[in-house]
């Protein structure tokens, strides 16, 4: 080896290494992420809706105040609370209150394939938020994801919106409006702080949330129910944001959202390994339908 190529090694490895580490933990991140609707299948069978919803909030918000304080991490400045609660009323509660809802009566596969949707949403939210012009053939890819969730959620549901339906597609729009404002403001924050800020500003509604919850809804405590309370607090809502935003930071957010197109693939994988759903041929041919259209919006914006 020459002195010149051992002299430019150590450059090599040390771009190399933040592309690898990134990529690994915005992966871990969309595995968490899809992970999401399993889990919340099975706290349904120990907690209702409402107690499970908010019990999730108080048990991620330990962990990111815990977080916030090993760090010493100040209060962040006033002109950014206004934002941060938009992601809370988005991310921390609607997006979660509603998907909840919605898998008292659809199961995770159709969940998952409605709410593949999030990332053309969060999309069209964003332009109209921030003025961009995205070009036609970014509308065109949406418009098509979109007819495609509208075909197959009324083709699942008889020809009609069902309840749940009309619950997936509120929370569509809640966590997209979250994620908007989440990323806004991850460009003058860490994005760990950005959910961790929204999870402790929630943190007083969540208890008193989680005491109304507990004295009306019946408890059956089980190892599926407490495994999917700890999951959606710990893996769904904090640590693969955490990651996620992490990996996003390494690898910018475009490569990052490549690999976001596996996130309802890997839903229903797991709602048939965990849950053992039976798929309809339509659920997977929908979810890879809205991921080319995905993958299209990614390349033409």
């Amino acid at each position: 080896m020459t002195a010149q190529n051992s002299a430019t090694l150590p450059t090599t490895i040390a771009v190399k290494n933040p592309v690898r580490r990134g990529t690994a933990l915005a992966l871990l991140g969309v595995v968490a992420f899809s992970l999401t609707f399993p889990a919340t299948a099975w706290g349904l069978e120990s907690f209702g809706p409402w107690s499970l919803v908010a019990l999730r909030s108080v048990l991620a918000a330990a962990i990111a105040g815990a977080f916030l304080l090993a760090r010493r991490v100040p209060l962040p400045a006033r002109e950014h609370w206004a934002g941060l609660a938009v992601v809370a009323a988005g991310v921390v509660v609607g997006f979660p209150m509603l998907t909840t809802l919605a898998l008292t009566t659809s199961t995770t596969s159709h969940a998952a394939v409605v709410v593949g949707l999030l990332p053309l949403t969060t999309a069209a939210l964003s332009a109209l938020r921030t003025g961009a012009r995205p070009s036609r053939a970014f509308w065109a890819a949406a418009l098509a994801g979109a007819a495609v969730v509208i075909a197959f959620t009324l083709a699942q549901s008889g020809g009609a919106l069902s309840a749940g339906d009309a619950y997936l597609f509120g929370a569509l729009l809640v966590c997209a409006a979250g994620y908007t404002e989440g990323g806004r403001l991850a460009r003058l924050l860490p994005g760990w702080q950005v959910i961790g800020w929204a999870l402790v500003l929630c943190l007083p509604l969540s208890l008193a949330g989680s005491a109304v919850g507990l004295a009306y809804e019946p408890v059956h405590l089980g190892v599926h129910g407490l495994a999917g309370l700890v999951w959606a607090a710990a893996g769904s809502t904090f640590l693969g944001l955490y990651v996620w935003y992490r990996g996003m930071a390494e690898i910018g957010a475009p490569r990052a959202s490549q690999l976001q197109l596996a996130q309802p693939l890997l839903t229903l994988v797991w709602s048939v390994a965990l849950l053992g759903e039976h798929l309809s041929p339509a659920a997977p041919a929908a979810a890879c339908a809205v991921l080319v259209c995905i993958a299209v919006t990614q390349r033409v914006k």
